[in-house]
């Protein structure tokens, strides 16, 4: 993509971008690669209460992970609707609109499938301490977590949508034709799944694994367009 001189100003969200696209991969994969290595969080709630107490390091390592990763999927999707603004700004502006809404809902909410809840950590503490009489009190109250956790978020919907308009943009000017693309395919795929997401099963597995891969490819585009402002100047 070319660079002009107004875009200058903006090299350091460029950077920021990319290294936060980068952050975003390593979060994405860091508790991806435990799902398959380590014991999957069950989904009920005496299940998950024990669960937490015997893994507490993994559990808390996916939590961090899939809750954090709103974060820099934030500062990617500003810095990628600036870097489009020029190609069509109102596109740009929603599209960035949509995903800093999105990252801020999640941010807000604390929580992510499955059973992923930092409420969980406290009643698990709790459960492990607790009468066999008190104990069902706190079963009750993890099922009402987890049903709230693993229910449909349009936190999930708008980052999609965000991702889709982004991309739609992209592919209507010289950002690559392969991440606008895979960003269609990642945003209609991710609408759909974030919809659906209870009776998606396994298949939600694609959406998630497409995530990282169109998260790098824009934050290694925002890399370049850093060193061409560098260039520039």
């Amino acid at each position: 993509m070319s660079v002009s001189r107004t875009d200058l100003t903006w090299r350091t969200l460029y950077l920021a971008g990319a290294v936060s696209a980068g952050v975003f991969v390593v979060l994405v994969l860091v508790p991806v690669t435990m799902l398959f290595t380590a014991p999957v969080p069950p989904t009920d709630g005496a299940g998950i209460l024990e669960y937490i107490a015997e893994h507490p390091g993994v559990y808390l390592t996916q939590l961090v992970s899939f809750v954090g990763l709103a974060v820099p999927a934030m500062v990617v999707l500003a810095a990628l609707a600036v870097a489009l603004r020029q190609v069509d700004k109102s596109l740009a502006l929603i599209g960035g609109l949509f995903g800093v809404a999105s990252e801020i809902i999640a941010l807000a909410l604390g929580s992510s499938p499955q059973s992923l809840h930092g409420g969980l950590v406290v009643l698990s503490d709790a459960y492990s301490k607790a009468s066999s009489a008190e104990r069902q009190s706190l079963v009750s109250a993890a099922d009402a977590l987890i049903a709230t956790t693993n229910a449909v978020s349009w936190a999930g919907i708008l980052t999609a949508a965000a991702i889709l308009i982004l991309s739609i943009t992209m592919l209507r000017g010289d950002f690559g034709r392969v991440g606008a693309i895979l960003g269609i395919v990642t945003g209609l795929l991710g609408i759909v799944s974030e919809a659906l997401r209870p009776l998606m099963g396994v298949s939600y597995t694609v959406y998630g694994l497409l995530l990282p891969t169109w998260f790098g490819i824009v934050g290694w585009k925002l890399l370049r367009m850093h060193v061409q402002t560098r260039s520039v100047s």
